[in-house]
């Protein structure tokens, strides 16, 4: 015989909680890096490999492990002086190892921007001449955003094949995922001038390609020269809400239109209705 169902008590049915739902869009537009010739690519690499074996710059790393000091014992002095005596002995070379290690020239260090962090860093400040990518990095996605950065900021960008394979055992680094040349650059003017005409222009819906303009002109100014029109204006002029255009000024940025399909509303939104405030007794 078949127990008979009994009604449930209270609380024993458990409320199941509602999934949570983000509405999200997706981007309609497929932005990829412009493709570089053979030629180009070769010369490229050819031009950075030579330079940088002229140059020397080269990061230093001791791979050996730091040596331990001995442990001390408090049973007699002759012990203890003996045991002083090495400990400085170790320090004495840990200091000249910490002396040789790092960029041999500092100088030169500081004229480039080596990884996709510092490249970011230096781009979102606009410090850069030129940027290079290695094509070999997977995910993509972890270069991908330079392209929109370096296009905002009018600096040639480029993917270049093999970047990482010749250019890192010159310099001493595992992998050079990319490469940035600054605009206080000495030593790589000439490696700059001859590469920036070779980079591809990059293509963004929403962004125009100003990086030609500002490739012939490498004789950049500070950029507290740059801001001399911002100084100069008025408070009331930037406290305008709008500010009309130039005549024959056209805008640097053109919006593309945005077709929407379908609008879905979120189906497990719910919306509580207010809590009526209780009387309070007297």
């Amino acid at each position: 015989m078949a127990a008979a169902p009994q009604a449930p008590g209270r609380g024993s049915v458990r409320k199941t909680r509602p999934l949570v739902v983000k509405t999200s869009l997706n981007n309609p537009y497929t932005i990829c890096w412009s493709p570089l010739e053979s030629e180009d690519m070769h010369f490229i690499l050819q031009t950075l490999e030579d330079r940088l074996k002229a140059i020397g710059l080269q990061k230093i790393e001791d791979r050996k492990k730091k040596n331990k000091t001995p442990f001390l014992k408090k049973e007699s002095r002759e012990k203890c002086s003996n045991a002083v005596d090495i400990s400085e002995d170790l320090k004495e070379k840990t200091d000249a190892k910490q002396q040789v290690s790092g960029w041999t020239p500092a100088h030169i260090r500081k004229q480039l921007a080596i990884g996709v962090n510092e490249v970011t860093r230096a781009l979102e400040r606009s410090e850069l001449l030129l940027v290079l990518v290695c094509k070999s990095v997977k995910p993509a996605i972890i270069t991908s955003h330079l392209i929109q950065l370096s296009l905002s900021r009018t600096v040639p960008a480029c993917q270049v094949p093999q970047l990482s394979e010749r250019i890192a055992p010159v310099i001493g680094l595992k992998c050079v995922l990319a490469l940035g040349f600054k605009k206080n650059t000495t030593d790589f003017v000439d490696e700059v001038r001859a590469i920036i005409p070779r980079v591809p222009s990059l293509s963004v819906p929403w962004l125009q390609d100003r990086t030609e303009d500002s490739g012939e002109s490498l004789e950049t100014e500070p950029l507290e020269s740059q801001d001399k029109e911002l100084l100069d204006t008025s408070f009331e002029d930037l406290s305008k809400p709008k500010r009309k255009l130039a005549d024959g000024q056209q805008a640097s940025v053109t919006l593309q239109p945005l077709k929407i399909k379908k609008l879905i509303p979120n189906p497990n939104k719910k919306r509580k209705p207010p809590k009526s405030k209780k009387a309070t007794p007297k």
